[in-house]
């Protein structure tokens, strides 16, 4: 062949040899019998060297052993040269792969070839999903057909729905009752939420109140019953977009407050908004009620300060109670 080596051979292993310097005794290394390059060797010699046993059919341990030489120096010689075929590990899965490629191009669902190979479904998307999705046959498969699908999508909406009926009764059997006491503190801590504040830079001292829920003006309502408001006292004015049928949602609201429409103060009109994303349309849309109390400014101060006493007094719950707070029924 064309390139050189040296053999160099060093003590066998187990045998060392001793210096003595002094009182102590320094054994000296031994190293094992090997072929190495000598220094200045030509390095387009030792690639033809490594790649003429690489196509002979040796492995990469045994070319290293041959020629003496490390792994990154066999690394940077050996580009370009394949291994030798007897050389690769075949891996478990290529049967299935093939397989399961043969299969998607039958026309099999992801469930229907993971369920014939006893493999997962992920491992399936990972060896077929660059082949196209086949269109659901329901001729040889009536359970996939839309009307199939159409009522299995039903049964489990109607199961979802009866779930939450349930769970809304349960939670709304757990409030048997409300006194007037925790309606004190349910309508100021709802109108703090909703209603109209008193700002240090806009000195507004009234009570007024909007929302668009039915039920949550009837329990303002109530409230407001509960502070001994009368209802001369209590003004009405309707919100909507002006895109909407203000005579019917006047009516709505009247029929919900239980007064009549022609006491309701004019209606405040909003601009459309063309957003498509809008969802307040339709029959259900009704606006915004706005109810204001007269001549409310010492109503407004208490409802600050049992808002105050609302929070002062869970402070100090929370703090004082074992465990630092409560848990739910």
């Amino acid at each position: 062949m064309g390139y050189g080596y040296a053999t160099v051979t060093y003590p066998p292993v187990g045998k060392a040899s001793f210096s003595t310097v002094g009182q102590a005794t320094i054994a000296e290394p031994s190293y094992p019998s090997r072929t190495m390059f000598t220094m200045g060797e030509d390095t387009r010699n030792i690639r033809e060297a490594v790649i003429a046993l690489r196509r002979a059919g040796k492995s990469r341990r045994e070319i290293r052993a041959e020629l003496g030489i490390g792994n990154s120096t066999f690394d940077r010689l050996v580009q370009g040269a394949p291994p030798a075929p007897w050389t690769a590990r075949p891996r478990a899965n290529d049967a299935l792969r093939v397989r399961a490629r043969e299969l998607r191009s039958e026309g099999r669902f992801y469930p229907e070839i993971a369920a014939e190979l006893g493999v997962s479904k992920s491992s399936v998307s990972l060896w077929v999903r660059d082949l196209p999705r086949p269109k659901p046959d329901y001729a040889s498969r009536p359970q996939c057909s839309a009307d199939a699908l159409a009522r299995m999508n039903a049964a489990r909406s109607q199961r979802a729905e009866a779930k939450r009926r349930e769970q809304k009764l349960t939670a709304r059997a757990q409030v048997s009752g409300v006194s007037e006491r925790e309606l004190l503190l349910l309508g100021t801590a709802l109108y703090w939420a909703e209603g109209s504040k008193d700002k240090p830079w806009a000195r507004s001292e009234q009570v007024r109140f909007i929302n668009s829920d039915p039920d949550v003006v009837r329990v303002y309502l109530r409230w407001l019953d509960v502070l001994g408001v009368p209802e001369a006292d209590r003004t009405y004015r309707l919100s909507i977009h002006e895109s909407a049928d203000v005579d019917r949602a006047v009516s709505f609201w009247a029929n919900v407050v239980s007064a009549d429409p022609k006491t309701f103060l004019k209606t405040t009109l909003k601009r459309a908004n063309p957003n498509p994303r809008r969802r307040n349309l339709g029959e259900g849309y009704y606006g915004c009620l706005v109810i204001r109390v007269k001549r409310s400014s010492i109503l407004y101060r208490k409802i600050d300060g049992w808002w105050q006493g609302v929070v002062l007094g869970t402070n100090r719950t929370f703090s004082d109670a074992p465990g630092g707070g409560f848990e739910p029924p």
